[in-house]
C-alpha cells in the first residue's frame, strides 16, 4: 500500500485540488458552489491546502467587494499527479 498523502487524501481537498486542476484559477464563491461546501468548509481546508504550499491564494476587491481566487501552486500540480500514480497503482494491484 503507498504513502497516500494525507493532505490531498482527505474528499474536501481532493475535490479542491481535483476542480482546480481540471478549470484554472478559480473564485471562492464559484468554487464554493461547485463543491456544494459553506463558506467555513471550504475555508478550513483551503488553508491547509495552502500552509502545505499546495494552493495560491489571491485576496483582492472587484467593485469595492472582497474577491478570494484559488489557483494551484507547480507543488500542489506535482502533488496530485504523484497521488493520482499512486491511486492508480492501488487500482491496478486490486484488480484480479
Amino acid at each position: 500500500m503507498p504513502d497516500l498523502d494525507p493532505v490531498i487524501h482527505q474528499r474536501v481537498r481532493l475535490g479542491i485540488v481535483s476542480a482546480l486542476a481540471a478549470g484554472g484559477a478559480t473564485s471562492f464563491t464559484d468554487l464554493k458552489a461547485v463543491l456544494e461546501l459553506t463558506d467555513g468548509n471550504l475555508s478550513v481546508h483551503a488553508r491547509k491546502l495552502e500552509e502545505a504550499g499546495y494552493l495560491r491564494v489571491t485576496k483582492s476587491f472587484v467593485d469595492r467587494m472582497p474577491h478570494t481566487e484559488f489557483d494551484l501552486t507547480d507543488a500542489g500540480r506535482a502533488a496530485l499527479a504523484s497521488y493520482l500514480d499512486q491511486m492508480e497503482a492501488v487500482i491496478q494491484a486490486a484488480r484480479p
